[in-house]
């Protein structure tokens, strides 16, 4: 299995060697970045490129380890119990198998994405070393070890929100995705607005890329967001000299909350231009 990029993902050379590096050496690729950067996508592309299933765990604050694994329903057993419901005698029938349990036991091999996992709890990624490393876990209500019969590949994404444990990430191949350039960028653009007129191409990359060198940003505008403020660009048709003022100073662009997503950063971004339209 080798990845070599999709029609639908802009794939940089260091990130089509760090995917192969993961899946030759069978280790989790822990891939970090700034959010809208394409971290879930790129679990997405690849599986569909060397035609995996693709199971997804999307960690939350409340989500335990336990629960990829398997949970047991013991209330509903209970209730079946009183109900005198003969399926309580197979305990197998509480038994509500996670994401690492599916995994495990497909029988063919699957792609898994642990999505965002410095959101859980910081003892989150110690509870699953075990686990990812040799590919079993023991369930204790059906005295049952669950082996994987053919080694997932697995994608592990994080927003750098907190520190992962040094045990964890030994285990991993690491990638940080830098954010894209400006060529890089405009091939990502084309695959999303193939017909975009130049013009407006140049004009919106100018702004967009002006915007994030602003210093003191709370959150700089991502890939995705571009993408999404060329979306409405182009439903509202606005022309490219719209983009920027007559003299190529800074302006606020038409649609800006598409860009920066906090009053702070809007603040900033209005003293910046006026300051600016000041000094003119």
């Amino acid at each position: 299995m080798k990845f070599q990029g999709t029609e639908n993902y802009v794939a940089p050379q260091d990130l089509m060697l760090a995917v192969n590096a993961a899946i030759q050496l069978q280790r989790p690729l822990l891939v970090k970045g700034e959010p809208g950067t394409g971290k879930t996508m790129l679990a997405e592309e690849v599986a569909d490129a060397l035609q995996l299933p693709l199971l997804q765990w999307h960690i939350k604050s409340t989500t335990k380890a336990q629960q990829g694994l398997y949970e047991y329903d013991a209330v509903s057993r209970l209730r079946d119990s009183q109900l005198g419901d003969e399926k309580v005698k197979d305990i197998q029938n509480y038994i509500v198998k996670g994401v690492l349990w599916q995994a495990f036991t497909a029988d063919q091999p699957v792609a898994l994405l642990i999505d965002e996992i410095d959101k859980a709890d910081i003892e989150f990624p110690n509870d699953l070393l075990r686990e990812l490393d040799r590919m079993e876990f023991y369930c204790y209500e059906t005295r049952e070890m669950i082996r994987a019969k053919h080694r997932p590949v697995v994608f592990i994404t994080s927003n750098n929100e907190k520190e992962l444990p040094d045990a964890f990430l030994r285990r991993c191949f690491f990638h940080y995705i830098k954010f894209p350039d400006a060529d890089t960028m405009r091939q990502i653009v084309a695959v999303h607005f193939p017909t975009i007129k130049s013009e407006l191409l140049t004009a919106a990359m100018k702004t967009f890329y002006d915007i994030r060198s602003i210093p003191g940003l709370k959150k700089k505008p991502s890939t995705s967001e571009l993408i999404d403020w060329l979306k409405l660009l182009l439903a509202e048709d606005i022309p490219p000299e719209a983009l920027q003022s007559a003299d190529h100073k800074v302006a606020v662009p038409p649609l800006v909350g598409a860009l920066l997503k906090n009053e702070q950063d809007v603040s900033l971004f209005e003293k910046l231009v006026f300051m600016n339209q000041r000094n003119r």
